[in-house]
């Protein structure tokens, strides 16, 4: 994967501190020259383990405790951000079911504000990490990553002369993340049972290194309204 592109570079990932986040900061420790790599989430505790775990925390790496719902934290932190990957939202699909508005509240309002924010800080670029949900969807999580799509396109519109480019990038259920069906299955699996959602499910998987190479491939590639 290439990550030349980054030398000298701001970063900052939104839901930082999720499975797809904490593998792609390492990753961008390990082997980019990124000047500066935030982590953009809610939960002081992951931000804190995550800490512990990571190379080199104190030169490149910053936290940031804040909610995507809140526009003015995400205005202080894409200052001086050369680019976002947007990883933030709510993605248990039977929890937003019963909980509609707060996938509402987060997907969509959300990730307007992460635009908004974006336009307004004058970041180069933000790519969104979708879902293959959002094709057709049948469920309110893909339906709302379906209407974050279309605001992240809209949003170049909007950037005018700013410079900011938006960008989004699909991919299936990440293998072993954390609430996989994989942890699931791996849990039921001494009890000698295993549940189904129904014996014609269909998943498209991918490992943590190929989506993290897929986002710095579009990452790099985007030009703004482009899905990937």
């Amino acid at each position: 994967m290439s990550v030349e592109f980054l030398q000298n570079k701001s970063i900052l990932v939104t839901g930082g501190t999720g499975s797809f986040g904490q593998f792609f900061v390492r990753t961008m420790l390990q082997k980019s020259l990124a000047r500066r790599i935030i982590i953009f989430s809610r939960d002081e505790l992951k931000q804190s383990q995550m800490a512990t775990t990571l190379p080199d925390p104190a030169e490149r790496l910053r936290f940031f405790i804040g909610d995507i719902r809140d526009l003015s934290r995400l205005e202080r932190a894409f200052h001086g951000v050369d680019y976002v990957v947007h990883a933030a939202a709510l993605k248990q699909v039977p929890a937003l079911e019963y909980n509609p508005f707060e996938a509402v509240q987060t997907n969509i309002i959300g990730t307007q504000n992460v635009i908004s924010a974006a336009i307004d800080q004058q970041v180069k670029k933000v790519l969104f990490v979708s879902t293959d949900k959002a094709a057709n969807p049948a469920n309110l999580y893909g339906a709302t990553k379906l209407c974050a799509e279309r605001l992240m396109i809209a949003g170049n519109a909007y950037a005018g002369g700013t410079g900011a480019s938006l960008s989004v990038v699909r991919y299936g259920n990440v293998f072993g993340s954390r609430g996989s069906i994989v942890k699931v299955i791996a849990d039921q699996r001494a009890s000698g049972e295993v549940t189904l959602t129904h014996e014609d499910m269909t998943r498209f998987w991918i490992t943590l290194d190929q989506g993290t190479a897929l986002v710095l491939s579009a990452l790099e590639r985007m030009h703004g309204g482009e899905i990937f």
